[in-house]
């Protein structure tokens, strides 16, 4: 699978399930979705309650109609939480990232800083005593770094 087609796919195949499951789910947030493999993706989500056994496996139930095609994967999001909405990234402003663009940005397609600012539009992420705009629509994936 080509890199430019599987994140076109990640995004088509988020655009199914995030609001399938944040509906059928109160309080439940969506994160990212993340092919795997051709056959295989992984839904992160998070929920202000925490994300257990149980809640990942209500998502996996929900996500029934994929298992024809697919082997699914929810997980919490852990220490590297991934960020992919423009809401991720304000909640995120202070923190290190890593990000990857589907095309250069400043000549370069992989980003790692901090974010010292973010609207619905573009992250701003300081790196290498240099600070970068980057267009939120151009972000493929976007993870914290856990400085722990």
């Amino acid at each position: 699978m080509a890199q430019a087609g599987t994140f076109e796919r990640e995004r088509q195949l988020a655009a199914e399930i995030e609001p399938a499951v944040e509906a059928a789910v109160p309080g439940i947030d969506v994160l990212a979705v993340e092919l795997l493999s051709p056959t295989r993706f992984c839904v992160y989500v998070d929920h202000p309650d925490g994300v257990d056994f149980e809640l990942c496996a209500q998502v996996t139930r929900l996500l029934d109609r994929y298992r024809n095609e697919w082997t699914i994967d929810v997980s919490s999001p852990g220490p590297e939480r991934p960020v992919r909405k423009p809401e991720h990234f304000q909640q995120a402003v202070g923190r290190a990232v890593q990000l990857r663009t589907a095309a250069e940005v400043a000549g370069k397609t992989r980003f790692r800083g901090a974010i010292v600012a973010a609207d619905t539009a573009a992250v701003s992420v300081a790196a290498n005593d240099a600070t970068y705009e980057i267009p939120v629509e151009l972000i493929v994936r976007g993870n914290l770094i856990d400085e722990g």
